[in-house]
């Protein structure tokens, strides 16, 4: 998801093996020069993609010019090169001190094989910090029973966006239902407009889609499955319906043309949703904060409308329930030196949660990960959708990890590369399952 993938980010995501090589630093931020230069020898990467990067790069820069001797180098890098980046620096025993991680899968890959450092002990010495944080988000940061990585920054579930002006341009009312769903595509592709705008080049925003069908079709316990390595799991009669609905969407000439051509890393396929090409879009609450600073008076004129995922006739998920990413995460190279250890956990602890971060996230249109953080919406010109999103976080039945976070690298590559063929159309729904199945390890 993240990403934005967060934030960007999505994120809105996981190590994809695939992604390109192309890792070079896209910008160098912040006070301390290239990565490797700082005092103490410590380094963190970031993810680009604005609101995110200046938040991340003003905590970055606000915590060396207080800590001259523990300062951070800093290094951007736009999301699907990170990933590529990341996997192949930390095999070389070449990774940043702080590693950006979206948890789940991922992250135990890392613990498996003692790449980053147990913070249970970080915690237990800074039990204020853990207090301060949402106790849902330590979840993707635990690996059996030990917390690995420091959860932070803001809250994203996965959100479907409208345009209320080409809504009102056809005469719609916002769908609640799958079916109605299904009865607008026709009548937005009459007008001229794509009923869902999507950047399916990166592929994850694609697997949004899935997530939400699978779960408002067969429910949590469809996912648990998964996650335990059930054997046949994704050949479940609900996982099959969830696969054939999508491809019914698609059939129907559901998304933008060209779709798997249009990249999220980008924002272009929030521009297409912003500038009246597109009606809706289903994509993380990251996107807000762009889309109100780059579409012009979309967001800030009223002319963006939100709700949670549509339900499906029959189906077994909660309507509360939701998916996308619970935090942000970062985690500690185990082959750091002592002095960067110690310069990251310092900043772990006094720079990574202010109020001044807090608060900026806030103003972004984010919802921090901070107990009380609420307490802020009050007054912003986003309240309304602040309100939102941590009532569609706070209230979820279920709230699931992204796939591609929650499986492992490689089980996400695997999902990843069949989801681009399932929305391509040149697979089934069953040889999708087939090669999901093909890819479990029993837990």
């Amino acid at each position: 998801m993240p990403a934005t993938a967060q934030p960007s980010r999505r994120s809105l995501l996981a190590l994809a093996l695939s992604a390109p090589l192309a890792g070079t630093v896209l910008a160098a931020c912040g006070d301390s020069g290239p990565a490797g230069s700082s005092g103490s020898g410590a380094s963190i990467w970031i993810l680009t993609g604005q609101p995110g990067e200046g938040i991340r790069t003003d905590s970055v820069n606000a915590f060396n010019e207080a800590n001259s001797d523990s300062e951070l180098a800093l290094s951007s890098f736009q999301n699907d090169a990170f990933k590529a980046k990341i996997r192949t620096a930390i095999g070389a025993d070449q990774s940043p001190t702080i590693i950006w991680t979206w948890g789940g899968g991922g992250l135990r890959d890392y613990v498996g094989n003692g790449q980053v450092e147990d913070l249970t002990s970080f915690f237990s010495e800074n039990a204020a910090l853990k207090e301060k944080l949402f106790t849902s988000a330590f979840g993707a940061a635990t690996v059996d029973d030990k917390v690995y990585a420091v959860p932070c920054e803001n809250v994203s579930p996965i959100v479907m966006f409208y345009n209320k002006r080409v809504f009102e341009k056809v005469g719609a009312q916002i769908p609640t239902t799958w079916e109605e769903v299904m009865a607008l595509v026709p009548r937005f592709n009459a007008a001229g407009v794509a009923p869902f705008s999507l950047g399916g080049q990166s592929r994850w925003t694609n697997m949004m889609w899935l997530e939400f069908l699978y779960d408002r079709i067969g429910g949590a316990e469809l996912f648990q499955s998964i996650y335990a390595g059930t054997p046949d799991a994704w050949s479940h009669p609900d996982s099959i319906a969830a696969l054939t609905a999508v491809q019914d969407l698609v059939r129907a000439n559901g998304f933008i043309t060209g779709f798997a051509s249009v990249t999220a890393d980008s924002n272009a396929d929030q521009a297409l949703l912003y500038s009246d090409k597109a009606a809706m879009m289903l994509h993380g609450a990251w996107t807000y904060g762009a889309m109100k600073s780059d579409g012009g008076d979309f967001v800030t004129g009223g002319h963006l409308a939100w709700s949670t995922f549509p339900t499906v006739a029959g189906g077994k998920g909660d309507p509360t329930d939701t998916v996308g990413n619970p935090s942000s995460y970062y985690a500690l190279s185990s082959t750091a030196s002592d002095e960067a250890k110690a310069a990251a956990k310092k900043y772990f602890a006094e720079g990574l949660v202010t109020d001044a971060t807090t608060k900026a996230w806030v103003e972004s249109g984010s919802v921090p990960i901070v107990n009380g953080s609420d307490s802020m919406f009050a007054g912003s010109e986003d309240e309304e959708w602040l309100q939102f999103v941590y009532d569609t976080a706070s209230g979820a039945a279920s709230f699931q990890q992204s796939w591609d976070q929650a499986l492992s690298p490689t089980q996400a590559e695997t999902l990843l590369d069949n989801i681009a063929k399932l929305f391509g159309l040149s697979i089934t729904p069953e040889e999708f399952a087939t090669a999901m199945n093909a890819s479990i390890t029993p837990a």
